[in-house]
């Protein structure tokens, strides 16, 4: 089955990436590497924000991963012209959770992102990752995900 035929069985739509929200662009190429900058929680009904520890569950917060992958993936197709066949492997995942000072449970949130990459990608989805505390994120959002894809 195509990466394509996945998200259309998951009901994911990658058409519209989202927009810098800063004086950065959205995805760099260098050599067959693409980097892409931090993509924060949101779904249809806006911004995915709070903290993991106090509000947030950590169900919630692998939620809030979720859609932070679903948006990487969007920058690599936009990157890729719109074929995601070039996309090659998930090389490696930072992942932010806001989170109290306590909160000892980042990976487990940021599992909502490799678990759907997984899922999608099958090994091609599998890679390396970090998932670290940040005391505040961008806007107030649960989580931001930043990638390193390889591409043809």
């Amino acid at each position: 089955m195509t990466i394509d035929a996945k998200l259309a069985e998951h009901g994911i739509d990658l058409s519209v990436p989202p927009a810098p929200a800063a004086n950065y662009v959205p995805h760099v190429r260098a050599g067959g590497l693409l980097f892409v900058s931090g993509q924060i929680s949101r779904d249809d009904d806006g911004l995915i924000t709070g903290v993991l520890g106090d509000e947030m569950s950590v169900e919630d917060g692998a939620r809030a991963a979720r859609t932070c992958a679903i948006a990487l993936l969007a920058q690599v197709k936009d990157a890729c012209g719109g074929d995601l066949s070039k996309l090659r492997r998930v090389v490696k995942l930072t992942g932010f959770v806001n989170s109290t000072k306590d909160f000892a449970d980042q990976p487990k949130v940021v599992n909502g992102a490799s678990d759907l990459l997984v899922e999608l990608l099958g090994d091609a989805g599998r890679h390396s990752r970090s998932a670290v505390s940040a005391g505040a994120l961008p806007l107030g959002v649960a989580v931001e995900i930043e990638g390193i894809f390889e591409i043809e």
